[in-house]
């Protein structure tokens, strides 16, 4: 078995734009998601918005540089993600292809990342 990260990158506009009832099938997508897996997940989470993240970066003179705001501009940000446990990058793929995400499609993405 090998570990692979399932990193989901929404549309926050999108998020924010969405009816609740698309919300609603949204975490109901994710709960069948997670019921499917339950044997592989080995952890997951569902991240706050990209205006909440601090990078650090080290300054070069011994001290750290701390910035609002997500390591990059993009329209889509990191929304969430899953640890999965499974024998094969195909059985990752997979299961990435079952992830509800916002975002129109080609837009937002799920992209798979082994672990060591």
């Amino acid at each position: 078995m090998a570990r692979y990260l399932l990193l989901i990158h929404d549309n926050e506009a999108d998020y924010d734009a969405a009816s609740a009832e698309v919300h609603r099938a949204h975490d109901e997508g994710h709960e069948a998601f997670a019921r499917e897996h339950k044997d592989v997940i080995v952890g997951s989470g569902h991240l706050q918005r990209s205006s909440a993240a601090t990078v650090v970066r080290e300054d070069g003179q011994g001290g750290f540089l701390l910035t609002d705001g997500p390591y990059a501009e993009t329209k889509e940000a990191l929304g969430g993600y899953y640890i999965i446990d499974v024998a094969t990058l195909d059985e990752a793929l997979a299961a990435a292809k079952k992830l509800p995400y916002f975002g129109k499609v080609g837009d937002a993405a799920v992209e798979v990342r082994p672990m060591h």
